[in-house]
Formats: C-alpha cells, sequence, structure tokens
C-alpha cells in the first residue's frame, strides 16, 4: 500500500492490483489534493507505460478530492488516451460524480482511447484521420 500524508486531512490511500496486468486496478481512498495527488500521479504513469488496454481507478473510498487530484486524473487520462490505454473510474462518489459532471471531465473520460494517427473532431464528434 502506498500513502501521502496530508496534514489535516486522511491520508492517501493507493492499492495497485496487477492480477491481470492488461486491466490493472487502482484503489483510492482519503483524500487525493496538492499534497497527495503525486502518489496517484507516479501509479498511473507506471501502469500506462505498461499500455494496458484498461487502467480501472475505483474512487469509491474517497473523501475529498482538489483541482490538483483532479488534474491527476485528467493526466492520467491523458497519457492513457495516447497510449490507447482507457481510464475508467468505478464507484465514483457523489461528489465527486457532480464534480466531473460540472467540470465536463466526465465526458472527457467517456472518449475511447486514441490511435495512431487519429485525432478527436470536436465539431463533428467523432474521430477523424490525421494522417
Amino acid at each position: 500500500m502506498l500513502r501521502g500524508e496530508r496534514a489535516g486531512g486522511t491520508p492517501l490511500a493507493v492499492r495497485v492490483d496487477v492480477t491481470d496486468p492488461t486491466r490493472p486496478v487502482v484503489t483510492v481512498g482519503g483524500d487525493l489534493d496538492f499534497q497527495t495527488s503525486g502518489v496517484l500521479q507516479d501509479e498511473l504513469a507506471r501502469l500506462v507505460a505498461g499500455e494496458p488496454s484498461l487502467v480501472t481507478v475505483d474512487v469509491a473510498g474517497l473523501r475529498f478530492i482538489d483541482s490538483t487530484g483532479l488534474a491527476v486524473i485528467v493526466h492520467g487520462w491523458r497519457v492513457g488516451h495516447e497510449a490507447g490505454t482507457t481510464l475508467e473510474l468505478r464507484g465514483t462518489p457523489p461528489f465527486l460524480a457532480a464534480i466531473l459532471e460540472v467540470t465536463g471531465v466526465g465526458d472527457l473520460l467517456a472518449r475511447p482511447p486514441g490511435r495512431p494517427g487519429a485525432a478527436w473532431g470536436a465539431a463533428e464528434g467523432a474521430w477523424e484521420s490525421t494522417g
């Protein structure tokens, strides 16, 4: 188990299950914020580097998230997207679901992973070839 500490908050706990290395599951609990988010960012980067088809992040135990924590999720999605890996959130608590909806990050996470030579066509809402 990996932990990040935050004064006055709930420590971040991150557990990684690689029983199926093509579909690892990261379980996150506690507070995901400026002081603790590096732990999750490092784990997501390490997992995506192995190019799994899917990385599931179970956030059911998350008690708090700030903008830095949200940025780590977006960054994990972007790096995975570029590598062809889907980043999926599971067990999203109501407070996080509301944040994802208001910020548009929920829609971002729903996009399919990238393919070499492809780019998201925002106007068309579909994939288009770039070369």
